[in-house]
């Protein structure tokens, strides 16, 4: 049997729960993902798991907070005033915003809303969850 490694392109099924048992997302019903390992695609632990697979195998990963999206930083967290914001869109919990984040582009959520202010994090949604993945392996396309 073929056996994943650094460098192959590859299709996994994949399903990703939190340490409560809550499921955030799952490739099931859908195309399988493809990832190219070793290319930074996807987060390390996800592609250590997959790494020496062989095709039809299934296993389980857990992948620890730090080396997942990391901790939560409360200092990405804030509230501004809605006049800071664009008047011509109507803020949503959920919606994203892009800004120039000093290192590159970063993604704010907005996580509440009132008539004067709206709380932005920058924190990923995954940040300060370890996560566990159950794998299978698809194919290796390359």
């Amino acid at each position: 049997m073929t056996q994943a490694k650094n460098g192959d392109t590859v299709k996994v099924h994949y399903t990703g729960t939190l340490d409560d048992g809550s499921q955030f997302d799952s490739s099931v019903g859908r195309e399988p993902l493809e990832v190219t390992l070793g290319e930074g695609q996807v987060i390390p632990g996800f592609e250590q798991g997959i790494e020496g697979m062989q095709v039809g195998e299934t296993k389980q990963v857990h992948i620890p907070v730090n080396e997942a999206y990391g901790q939560r930083h409360e200092e990405l967290v804030q509230t501004v005033s809605r006049e800071q914001l664009p008047e011509d869109v109507d803020i949503q919990i959920g919606m994203q915003f892009q800004v120039d984040g000093g290192n590159g582009p970063l993604i704010l959520t907005v996580t509440e809303v009132t008539d004067e202010t709206a709380t932005l994090d920058g924190n990923h949604p995954m940040a300060g969850n370890n996560l566990n993945f159950e794998l299978e392996l698809v194919e290796v396309v390359s």
